[in-house]
């Protein structure tokens, strides 16, 4: 019956696109708040935190956010780190010509005062290397920010599909 085989794979593939219910960490974490309130840390306010799905076996991941200063004094974010991953670096992606290119920045980014700045998929981001295993989608990774003044905080980004350009409007972050 070829019938009843097109909608268990019509069905099959409707579950499958499905979007998961958003997650918190079950740790001391400080996950993204439910009602969308941003992660304070000194004058900065973190928001918008997520992370592109992964493939099984992928040797790197993303993480994006935005950080505003609400501050007068600039501030920098220095380092992250992961216990999803053997290191994270701070990178910048952008277009050399016709060819978009990607670099560390050793020194850091910049959040100038009264300034939001935003980490996303095509531009400043974190990058995960040497995965501990996959970004599974629902799920979320603990990441630590260090900023050069306003000091360290651990937050959660959410784990959306792995072409996820930013959190969908509405939804938990």
């Amino acid at each position: 019956m070829i019938f009843p085989r097109i909608m268990l794979a019509a069905l099959a593939a409707a579950m499958l696109a499905a979007p998961p219910a958003p997650s918190i960490a079950d740790d001391n974490t400080m996950a993204m708040p439910m009602d969308g309130a941003p992660v304070k840390v000194g004058d900065l306010e973190i928001s918008g935190a997520f992370a592109r799905a992964t493939l099984p076996n992928a040797p790197v991941g993303g993480g994006y956010f935005t950080v505003t200063n609400r501050g007068s004094t600039p501030d920098r974010l220095v380092s992250a780190t992961s216990p999803a991953a053997g290191s994270v670096t701070l990178h910048t992606m952008g277009m050399d010509g016709n060819v978009m290119k990607m670099r560390a920045l050793p020194d850091g980014i910049d959040i100038p005062p009264g300034v939001a700045v935003n980490l996303t998929p095509s531009g400043l981001h974190m990058m995960f290397e040497h995965l501990n295993g996959p970004f599974i989608q629902g799920k979320t990774v603990p990441v630590t920010l260090v900023f050069e003044k306003a000091g360290s905080v651990t937050i959660d980004l959410n784990v959306l599909g792995i072409a996820a350009g930013a959190p969908v409007s509405g939804m938990s972050m």
